[in-house]
């Protein structure tokens, strides 16, 4: 195991959205960017909602409880968007 694999923490340090980006800081010194519109309830939140979250999951995940989305930094990292669904 090399010495990079023993500093990883891939615990959520800060989160930011612009009009098409998620970008969440972990508190190893990474930045994960995702597309926005891979997560339809945080595109089509309000600026203020997207800007209400929590860190949940021992640190590892991101509750915004106004649009009632939870997303994790294991998704995250292998850049898995939303699941589709059906109405």
């Amino acid at each position: 195991m090399g010495i990079l694999a023993l500093a990883a923490d891939e615990r959520v340090r800060d989160v930011r959205c612009t009009e098409d980006v998620l970008t969440v800081d972990l508190m190893d010194g990474r930045s994960i960017s995702v597309p926005l519109a891979w997560y339809p309830r945080l595109f089509h939140a309000t600026p203020e909602q997207r800007g209400h979250w929590e860190i949940a999951g021992a640190g590892y995940g991101i509750h915004w409880p106004d649009i009632d989305e939870d997303l994790n930094t294991e998704g995250l990292l292998r850049g898995a968007p939303a699941p589709s669904r059906k109405p």
